[in-house]
């Protein structure tokens, strides 16, 4: 298992190409529900904003930038533990561990953001998205949780 510094190290690596990814998927999808790609990003900004950020279509530092590096944080949360418990199982190449741990991290994070997390500090997403999306958006997150570790598998 990596020390906690590795995973630190390796968590800001693998919780970029999280954030990424998933927002990439966030910004898709509120193309097609929202009619906006940014209105699933600027509705995680309600953490200052209110709800009022949940009503935002356009792109905005206030909203915008405040709700990606809210989303991009917790990523990288998410991705420190991924990497802790899961990390040197995708350095190695041990694809399947790697992936089922991107999935029960990107599980255990939904849980938490939607059954143990106060309304005021959920991600906000689910404001402007249907569950379907929701789903997508953490599977894509949990997917992205396993490149770094496969590519470094690769350059061994």
């Amino acid at each position: 298992m990596k020390t906690w510094p590795q995973a630190i190290r390796d968590g800001a690596v693998s919780g970029s190409v999280a954030s990424i990814l998933s927002t990439a998927v966030l910004g898709k999808r509120g193309q097609e529900e929202a009619g906006s790609p940014f209105a699933p990003t600027n509705a995680v900004s309600h953490w200052f904003w209110g709800d009022r950020a949940a009503r935002q279509n356009e792109p905005s530092t206030r909203y915008t930038a405040v709700g990606y590096a809210i989303h991009h944080m917790s990523a990288t949360l998410w991705a420190v533990l991924y990497e802790k418990w899961f990390g040197e199982r995708a350095e190695r190449g041990e694809i399947l561990p790697a992936v089922a741990g991107g999935a029960a991290v990107a599980g255990l994070a939904c849980f938490v953001d939607y059954k143990m997390t106060p309304e005021r500090l959920q991600p906000g997403f689910e404001k402007r998205l249907s569950t379907p999306s929701l789903f997508l958006v953490y599977a894509s997150f949990g997917a992205a949780l396993v490149v770094r570790g496969l590519a470094a598998s690769r350059r061994r």
